[in-house]
């Protein structure tokens, strides 16, 4: 019996390592035209069990090929894995190690480019090639903080919305601001975050703790290939009051407020908002509504889980002391 609760453990630290385990990619799109070249960084590739970073492509329709891989140390290829497009690309020495390169763009050669090596089987979390004549064009950065019945523990959620931006892919993070201090990174391990895309606007929704509130102010950041966007204003999340006898069940609660969506500046590195707000849908409302309750009971799940791993450890050092304390008769 006590062999499952330690099988359960184990399989649960090998996942956490294997998750904890990834290849950074630090490139989340690159824009070129058709004719130009461009090339992709892979990088903690020290934890990979030997010295070849595997490359694929992703297209839209299509699984996952393999073109290549690459040797980190002498950048050796092997092109032997029969993608059509094979011919087009090569390695290319960089001042952060090697990289794969396509000398020439063309139009299809548009897809999500991964990196890969063996240990975990560990991955990097992708760079989408855009081959298009279209201007890269900053988000516009709003962040407010949403007004919601639904609570969980003593936790509060914050929005930050980003659009009209083009590539429409962006990399959310967070900061904090203590009174009478400096910004701060929000430390991974504070709060729950969930992401999501819709008509060409990304959406984040971070919980925190409400105690942090009465100390912290927080700002959202939105990593773009053109460049960073920090929010312009740093709100304060107020305590929502508790709910009165009246009041509705969680599942009929709506934000309060909801950020307004802006239409992007003019200048496409302003990153001022507009002063004409467009307000959003009802349907993204809903969206937006939807998302926070799943962030909030993904935070049950995981915290039972971490309760069940922590009791079956117990009970295993528990059983394990009672055992080499017995003693046996002659």
């Amino acid at each position: 019996m006590l062999f499952l609760p330690a099988a359960a453990l184990c399989c649960l630290c090998s996942a956490l390592v294997a998750m904890a385990a990834e290849l950074s990619q630090d490139q989340l799109t690159l824009t070129r035209r058709v004719g130009q070249s461009v090339s992709f960084s892979c990088g903690q590739t020290d934890q990979c069990y030997n010295t070849y970073v595997y490359w694929y492509q992703k297209k839209e329709t299509e699984t996952f090929r393999v073109i290549l891989y690459i040797d980190r140390v002498n950048g050796r290829v092997n092109k032997g894995y029969g993608h059509p497009q094979k011919d087009d690309f090569s390695a290319v020495n960089k001042q952060n190690g090697w990289e794969l390169q396509i000398q020439k763009v063309k139009l299809d050669h548009s897809a999500t480019y991964y990196c890969s090596c063996y240990g975990y089987d560990i991955f990097g979390s992708g760079t989408k090639l855009f081959v298009t004549d279209e201007q890269v064009v900053k988000p516009v950065v709003s962040v407010c903080p949403i007004a919601s019945r639904v609570h969980l523990e003593g936790r509060s959620s914050l929005l930050c919305l980003a659009s009209g931006m083009f590539p429409p892919l962006v990399r959310f993070s967070w900061k904090r601001q203590k009174k009478n201090g400096g910004l701060e990174e929000l430390p991974p391990a504070e709060g729950w975050q969930t992401n999501f895309q819709r008509s060409g606007r990304s959406a984040a929704i971070r919980a925190v703790d409400s105690d942090s509130l009465h100390t912290y102010k927080y700002s959202c950041s939105v990593e773009h290939e053109g460049g960073r966007v920090e929010a312009q204003t740093q709100q304060e999340v107020p305590a929502t009051p508790p709910p009165t006898a009246a009041a509705p069940p969680p599942t009929a609660a709506a934000p309060a407020h909801l950020p307004e969506e802006t239409s992007p500046a003019s200048d496409p590195a302003a990153t001022s908002v507009p002063p004409q707000p467009v307000k959003l849908s009802a349907s993204f409302q809903s969206e937006l509504r939807v998302k926070l309750l799943c962030l909030l009971y993904t935070l049950l799940i995981v915290k039972s889980l971490v309760c069940c791993c922590g009791l079956s450890l117990l009970m295993i050092l528990r059983n394990k002391g009672a055992s080499t304390g017995c003693t046996h008769a002659d």
